[in-house]
């Protein structure tokens, strides 16, 4: 039985001919004039400045002229026994936590209830999604003033609850919580346009399908839309950790790694220790570390949850 799927090896058209066809039908001509500007600016802007950062790491440098006193692995070493790059990992592994079991469930439930298009969700979705609109430094500002315990809201509540005033940003135990409900506050919206995105895209008979079968509000969630934007969810999540590993901005302007480094993640710490204190090359190592922390993070991702066919 021939098949016909394939055409007969000497009726598929030769190399050149494919190549004249790709010539005259314009596609040569685009990637000629605009892949070569793309691949340059991504060279100039992330591969040589990664694999500088990847041979700074190695010497103790302070920004300053060339490079000259290797150290070796010292920059890692340090790095591993340094008492408060275990604290700005734990946070870091914290802030992913509480992305994927907070953050992310209260974006689905509020996309549930405003994905319909209607005048007044329309509204609330504008409301929802200010906040990640908004710049994370006026954002950490915003916040900072609320939590202030001399001027702010939380001075105002004790003042008319009559108990002593506290700073929340200014306590060890307290500051971090904080930071976290900043987080939450600022990104839900994000992954709350995800959910709406998908939601809208889910048939509409199998909802009312299922509503026949006498399927309650809570079963249609489950059984029905949730299967239908896995995919959303999936995307969300690799979203949430990825921007767990890079928050940065919120943090300087509300406590700026304080009280004593409990608010430290991986970023601040790299600017605060490497940065701030002219250790180009400690910093780098840092770097470093979290460069191929997100790369592992991305290829097991896409390997485990974002293959076809699986959420």
């Amino acid at each position: 039985m021939t098949d016909t799927t394939m055409p007969p090896p000497e009726d598929r058209p030769a190399w050149g001919e494919r190549f004249r066809r790709v010539a005259t039908n314009g596609r040569l001509t685009a990637v000629l004039i605009l892949l070569p500007p793309a691949l340059i600016l991504f060279t100039l802007f992330v591969i040589l400045p990664l694999g500088e950062s990847g041979w700074y790491a190695f010497y103790d440098w302070n920004g300053y002229g060339t490079p000259e006193d290797f150290v070796g692995l010292r920059n890692f070493e340090q790095m591993a026994g340094h008492s408060v790059f275990a604290t700005a990992v734990g946070n870091t592994v914290k802030i992913i936590v509480v992305s994927l079991l907070v953050q992310m469930p209260l974006a689905l439930f509020l996309a549930l209830l405003v994905y319909r298009k209607t005048p007044t969700n329309a509204a609330f979705r504008l409301i929802f999604f200010v906040p990640y609109i908004m710049a994370e430094v006026a954002a950490g500002l915003i916040w900072s003033f609320v939590f202030d315990g001399n001027y702010g809201v939380t001075a105002s509540i004790a003042t008319t609850l009559g108990i002593e005033r506290f700073f929340v940003l200014a306590d060890r135990d307290l500051a971090f919580y904080a930071v976290m409900t900043v987080i939450v506050w600022k990104y839900f919206g994000f992954h709350m346009m995800i959910y709406i995105a998908a939601l809208q895209g889910v048939p509409e008979d199998h909802i009312e399908a299922a509503r026949i079968e006498g399927a309650s509000r809570p079963q249609i969630v489950r059984h029905v839309q949730i299967p239908h934007i896995r995919p959303a969810i999936a995307v969300s999540a690799f979203f949430a950790i990825i921007g767990a590993l890079q928050v940065f901005d919120l943090i300087i302007p509300l406590t700026n790694g304080g009280p004593s480094n409990q608010t430290q993640t991986i970023v601040t710490y790299l600017y605060e220790f490497g940065l701030t204190r002219l250790r180009i090359g400690f910093g780098s190592a840092v770097g470093v570390v979290l460069f191929v922390a997100a790369v592992l993070v991305a290829v097991f991702y896409q390997r485990i949850f974002m293959r076809k066919g699986t959420p």
